[in-house]
């Protein structure tokens, strides 16, 4: 399908992979949306707000999501995906930045009122196949592995 950008809706969204020193990946866990059969774990991150700058809407994410505060370390890639939008219909495009970050302040709590995210949690990394979650953790972790192979690379 050959569309013009004007006949479609796009979101703008930004994703953090931060990993803590036990290999453990930081992951919110969203509740739905009011549909509970959506539910599932997925990165840190969100929608970016018209005027908001990508770095800045996806630290505000984080710590809506998280309660921490986090300094963005470098991007990572980018996703995006088509699909008819859930309630109207239109046709959707995602594009997603997913940032390498690091906690920098802030505690483990999620800050977000009647929001999509119920909680936070440190999640070990080899637990993720057995449990439901965002393709986008995907995306980002393997897109880690292959920034920490390159760093290791030019040690």
């Amino acid at each position: 399908m050959d569309l013009h950008f004007s006949e479609y809706d796009t979101r703008v969204a930004g994703y953090a992979v931060i990993v803590n020193d036990s290999d453990e990946i930081l992951l919110s866990w969203f509740n739905g949306g009011g549909e509970p059969n959506r539910a599932l774990w997925t990165l840190p991150g969100g929608g970016i707000d018209y005027e908001e700058s990508i770095e800045d809407g996806t630290v505000r994410e984080i710590r809506e999501e998280t309660g921490f505060d986090a300094e963005l370390l470098r991007p990572l890639t980018t996703h995006s995906f088509t699909e008819k939008h859930r309630r109207s219909g239109r046709p959707f495009k995602g594009v997603r930045v997913v940032y390498l970050a690091r906690i920098v302040g802030g505690s483990l709590g999620t800050l977000e009122v009647d929001g999509t995210t119920d909680r936070a949690e440190w999640i070990a990394i080899p637990a993720l196949a057995r449990i439901r979650h965002a393709r986008i953790i995907d995306v980002g972790l393997e897109a880690w592995l292959a920034d920490e192979a390159k760093r290791a690379s030019r040690r």
